[in-house]
């Protein structure tokens, strides 16, 4: 069985709609188990087994600009 990890990313989100974009790709990401896309504090906590730079490219995608991410354990 592979490993969870925690993963939080700054994330510039400017409106719910852009918030909505991650959730939905999260949602749909194999290997995440919950997750929550703060767009107060712009911030995206991930909990799963997804590898970090599969996770990193899956948000990556939704155009939005990732200014940092890490592994937190």
């Amino acid at each position: 069985m592979a490993d969870i990890h925690n993963y939080k990313f700054d994330v510039k989100m400017t409106c719910s709609g852009c918030s909505g974009a991650i959730e939905r790709v999260l949602k749909k990401a194999e290997g995440v188990e919950s997750y929550d896309v703060n767009l107060e504090t712009q911030e995206v906590l991930v909990k799963g087994t997804i590898p970090y730079d599969d996770l990193y490219a899956k948000i990556k995608k939704t155009g939005k600009e990732i200014r940092s991410g890490e592994t937190l354990d």
